[in-house]
């Protein structure tokens, strides 16, 4: 089993920067592969980033460029430094790590942009 607790979130405004923090435990973190889920009222849950356990990273279209995802093996932690931020990021946030095919969430942190 898997625990994921997601922190960082908040209010934001336009153009500034936030960054996500998720801590693991419960397993042997390095072996997992990690990633940011997003949910916006009204919308389906969409894949942010991940990063493989090899460190290999992957960002939705909407978010290259402005967001970086990263991974601290030795602290079990998942980052996402989140810049240039626009109101279409506002969203619960979530934290997900997968191995052979199980994928584990937390509960989620809320990001909102806005003036």
């Amino acid at each position: 089993q898997v625990q994921l607790v997601e922190s960082g979130g908040g209010l934001v405004q336009p153009g500034g920067s936030l960054r996500l923090s998720c801590a693991a435990s419960g397993t042997i973190f390095m072996t997992y592969a990690m990633g940011w889920y997003r949910q916006a009222p009204g919308k389906q849950r969409e894949l942010v980033a991940s990063i493989t356990s090899g460190g290999a990273t992957n960002y939705a279209d909407s978010v290259k460029g402005r967001f970086t995802i990263s991974r601290d093996n030795a602290k079990n932690a998942l980052y996402l430094q989140m810049n240039s931020l626009k109101s279409e990021d506002t969203a619960v946030y979530y934290c997900i790590a997968e191995r052979f095919k199980v994928r584990f969430w937390g509960q989620g942190t809320q990001v909102t942009v806005s003036s």
